[in-house]
């Protein structure tokens, strides 16, 4: 039997062999996507300097009030739209996404879908 320990693990480790890989720069920063049960969480992260540039949440004021569960497509959808319009604002047009090791499904998907909508480059 697969429990949820086992299977944040597997995550973490999938999560670890990515960022490996991936670096956000000063020209191209990393979109960061974190989910937990009751909400998600997006950030732009310059590694270079070691600085988030900008972030987003369903813990945000402005979509607590749109969003009642902050655990659904529609909920990360608000997020991904959210998040490019900050990240535009803060000059950022490209990015390289970072799925946090989950797989590219349902939330993770439609936050990046939406972000890509909105004018996010990736």
């Amino acid at each position: 039997m697969i429990t949820k320990g086992d299977k944040n693990k597997a995550r973490l480790k999938r999560h670890l062999r990515v960022r490996k890989k991936i670096e956000g720069t000063t020209a191209r920063p990393r979109l960061n996507v974190f989910r937990s049960a009751k909400h998600i969480y997006a950030q732009v992260i310059d590694d270079a300097n070691g600085v988030t540039l900008v972030a987003a949440s369903t813990m945000d004021k402005e979509l607590r009030e749109q969003v009642g569960n902050g655990g659904n497509v529609e909920a990360a959808r608000k997020v991904g739209e959210l998040i490019a319009k900050r990240a535009k604002d803060a000059g950022v047009s490209v990015v390289v996404f970072d799925r946090g090791g989950y797989l590219y499904h349902g939330r993770i998907q439609a936050l990046a879908d939406a972000a890509r909508e909105a004018g996010l480059e990736f």
